[in-house]
Order: structure tokens, then C-alpha cells, then sequence
């Protein structure tokens, strides 16, 4: 009898010291950034650790955060440019330790970037995932000459061609007309005017267009069947569709095409930085980025992520970009306060002339 009590109690504690030490990792990312293939073999590794995930986009990642001051949430993936900004107005992140995560295996020049897009009062409060472009695809047996975001509204594609209503757009739209938008964010007055002329472009190219795309599978679905010839795009939806159409293929506009880096930050008020740190190195080994490349089809800002890709994706990249094609790669630049509202503005009176939903 004495036996079995020792053994219920030493059972009881077991699983009362299990019980406190497990933890849940509440991940806000980017649909395809957590495959349950990682997210099991996480699991696996550390099984006082369980994955949460929500899949967002910047604008409600900042939103989330912004409405409970950096809670509900352990590890946030915003793009580069969506951090600096947001910290300084709203103050939902907490700095790095860097001294916890493994960055060796990250390429210099993208971890260098991100450290001076989101260093605030000397500390770093990003690193580098995932990278990749926004630019244009084409079928090259139907819109061989397609080399610039203007190209979308040449009538001789006229109701063939496509584009998604989000700033990139208007940016793109803004280098093909000569101007550099990111070096007006210093000058707020001369940005307005850029966005009112993107507007007016854009209005009158809407006849031009087939239809506005909201998602991959819609834009998808366009290509593939041949309702659309070219659209802006998403590199990682071009390299899908490589994959099942050699014909189609990513074209990176002549102006630049338009380059992101999405990181891990934490958020403010986040409860369990050990696991996300433990995340983020584990997402990093060589062979944990095999796997996230293919759910993403983005390239892992580590050295060699290229070569990490799956061979269709690889095969894609090296179709689509030349070595001038990357040194010409405009990375989007730090957002200022207000810069969103006034792209919020002209986004809704873009659609409004246009009947757009």
C-alpha cells in the first residue's frame, strides 16, 4: 500500500511538473509560414512546446498588436519594412536577444539590412526569414515583350492583363513613371502628388484589365487557363505556376522589382520568448528550410537559401532573374507615420472610380 501511494504521488508530480512546464508558441505569420509537416517535427523536438498559429498579413499584423499593445501573441512575422514605424507610434515589440539566436547562418547583407531598418535607441528588435519580390509575370508565348509595370495598361493586352489594389501597385506604378516613391516618403506633399498621378493611371487603366485579383488561386486560375496573359504578381505565384507551365514565367520590371525580407519579431507583451527563440533557430537548419521554402516558394535569407529551394522553385528563380535583375532589387523602404493612411486614400478612390470591390 505505502508502494502504490509513493507511486501515485511521484505519477501526481510528474504530471503536475509537466503541466507547468508546457507552453504554447502563439505564431502570427503569413500563410505557408508554418506547414504542419515543421510544425510537427517542432512538436516533436520539443514536446513541452505546442504551435498556435494565426496567418495574417502586415497591415493586421499591426492591427492585432496594436489593439492589445503587443498581447495575445509570442512571435509576429512583419515584413522589414512594417517595424520601425509601428514601434515608434504604437510601441508592440520588444527588442531581441540576439545572444539567443544562431544568426551565422544568415546572409550578411539581408541581416544587416533588417538590423538598420529596425534598430530604435540601439536595439534591434528584427531578423531576417523569408525574402522575395513583387514584379509582373507573362506568358512569354503571349506577352513576350512585357518589361514594365506601365506594360499592364498597353492596349494590345487590352482585357489580358491583371493587378491586385495594395500599394504595391501604386509603387510599382510610380518608379515605371519615373519617380522614386521611397525617397519621397521625406516629403509627404511631394508623395501626394505621386499617389494622385498613380491614381489617374490607374483609373484609365482599368478597361485594360480582365479583372483585380485578391488572391493566388484567383490569380492562378487566370493564368492557367489563358483568361489573362500578364498581371503584378507575387514571385513565389509565378514559381508555382512554372512548375505546371514553363511558359509562364516571373518577369522582374525594369525599373526593379520590388524586393521584401519577412522577419521574426517579437511582440510586446509576448509570454513565451524561450519557445520562440527556440523556433526561430530551429526553422533556420538547412533542412527545416528545405521544407519552409517549398510551403512558401520564397528564398530563406540564409547563405545558399537558393540552392535550398525545391528544384522546380530553383528552376523558376534562375528563369526569371538575371545577376542585374538582383542588383537592381528595390527593397522596400521604412514606412513613416502616415505613408498608409494617405495609400489607404488613394487605394479606395482608385476603386471607387472603378467599380472595384
Amino acid at each position: 500500500m505505502i508502494t502504490k501511494l509513493v507511486m501515485a504521488g511521484l505519477l501526481a508530480a510528474s504530471v503536475m511538473t509537466t503541466t507547468a512546464h508546457a507552453e504554447t508558441l502563439r505564431l502570427l505569420t503569413w500563410g505557408s509560414y508554418a506547414p504542419d509537416e515543421l510544425i510537427k517535427k517542432f512538436e516533436e523536438k520539443y514536446p513541452d512546446i505546442t504551435v498556435e498559429v494565426t496567418f495574417s498579413n502586415n497591415e493586421e499584423m499591426i492591427a492585432k498588436l496594436r489593439a492589445t499593445g503587443g498581447a495575445g501573441f509570442d512571435l509576429a512575422q512583419p515584413s522589414h519594412d512594417r517595424i520601425f514605424a509601428a514601434q515608434q507610434e504604437y510601441n508592440i515589440y520588444k527588442p531581441l536577444d540576439l545572444s539567443k539566436i544562431d544568426t551565422s547562418p544568415m546572409q550578411s547583407s539581408l541581416l544587416d539590412g533588417v538590423k538598420a531598418n529596425t534598430t530604435i535607441d540601439g536595439e534591434v528588435y528584427a531578423v531576417p526569414h523569408q525574402w522575395g519580390t513583387s514584379g509582373l509575370m507573362a506568358d512569354k508565348t503571349k506577352a513576350p515583350d512585357l518589361a514594365g509595370w506601365g506594360d499592364l495598361c498597353d492596349p494590345k493586352y487590352a482585357g489580358k492583363t491583371s493587378m491586385r489594389l495594395k500599394r504595391t501597385i501604386l509603387l510599382g506604378t510610380a518608379f515605371d513613371m519615373g519617380e522614386d516613391p521611397f525617397a519621397a516618403y521625406a516629403d509627404l506633399d511631394k508623395y501626394q502628388e505621386i499617389l494622385d498621378k498613380v491614381a489617374e493611371k490607374l483609373i484609365a487603366c482599368k478597361g485594360n484589365l480582365k479583372a483585380y485579383w485578391k488572391g493566388g488561386d484567383d490569380l492562378s486560375a487566370m493564368m492557367l487557363s489563358g483568361e489573362i496573359v500578364a498581371s503584378e504578381t507575387w514571385d513565389s505565384t509565378a514559381y508555382k505556376l512554372y512548375a505546371e507551365n514553363p511558359d509562364i514565367v516571373f518577369v522582374p520590371p525594369k525599373t526593379g522589382a520590388l524586393a521584401w525580407i519577412d522577419t521574426f519579431a517579437l511582440p510586446r507583451k509576448g509570454e513565451a520568448d524561450d519557445a520562440a527563440y527556440k523556433w526561430i533557430n530551429f526553422v533556420l537548419e538547412p533542412e527545416n528550410v528545405a521544407i519552409m521554402s517549398a510551403s512558401t516558394g520564397a528564398i530563406a535569407a540564409v547563405n545558399g537559401g537558393k540552392d535550398l529551394l525545391p528544384a522546380d522553385k530553383k528552376a523558376a528563380v534562375n528563369a526569371a532573374f538575371s545577376d542585374a535583375d538582383i542588383d537592381n532589387l528595390k527593397f522596400f523602404a521604412n514606412i513613416p507615420p502616415g505613408v498608409e493612411d494617405m495609400e489607404g486614400k488613394t487605394l479606395e478612390k482608385i476603386k471607387a472610380a472603378t467599380g472595384a470591390e
